[in-house]
């Protein structure tokens, strides 16, 4: 699993091309004061035993603390590698994320999978603003 986090005082995106031709209406949207993970996953962190589920929540919530939010987006983005995990297994452990994320009382939502989203975001130069993980 490949992350890029980044801490953004504004994230909205837009839905403009879809990619999968299942993937259900989606509509723009728009946040303050949060993280954002940009999350490619990769075939070996769909198998069962794999940590990088895991790894990705406790990361996501120790960002979250520092920057003092409850809120996380969650971005799937599969341009940070080669390999890619096959997109309903990849999807299933997003959604996997995103109940432990409020399970555990964050906002947590997802971009719109199954599209190219137009992006807008704006994060602080503070080198707790983007971080890179790799699992």
């Amino acid at each position: 699993m490949r992350l890029l986090f980044w801490y953004c005082d504004r994230f909205a995106w837009h839905p403009s091309l879809k990619t999968l031709d299942d993937a259900p209406e989606a509509m723009p949207m728009t946040y303050e004061k949060l993280v954002v993970v940009f999350i490619h996953v990769e075939p070996p962190d769909v198998l069962d035993g794999n940590s990088a589920e895991t790894k990705l929540v406790k990361n996501a919530k120790w960002l979250a603390r520092k920057w003092e939010t409850l809120k996380i987006v969650l971005h799937s983005f599969t341009h940070l590698g080669e390999q890619k995990a096959d997109p309903e297994a990849a999807k299933a452990l997003i959604d996997r994320v995103q109940r432990r994320l409020e399970t555990a009382g964050y906002t947590a939502v997802q971009t719109p999978y199954g599209y190219f989203n137009d992006l807008s975001m704006d994060a602080p130069g503070h080198p707790l603003a983007r971080i890179y993980k790799e699992f």
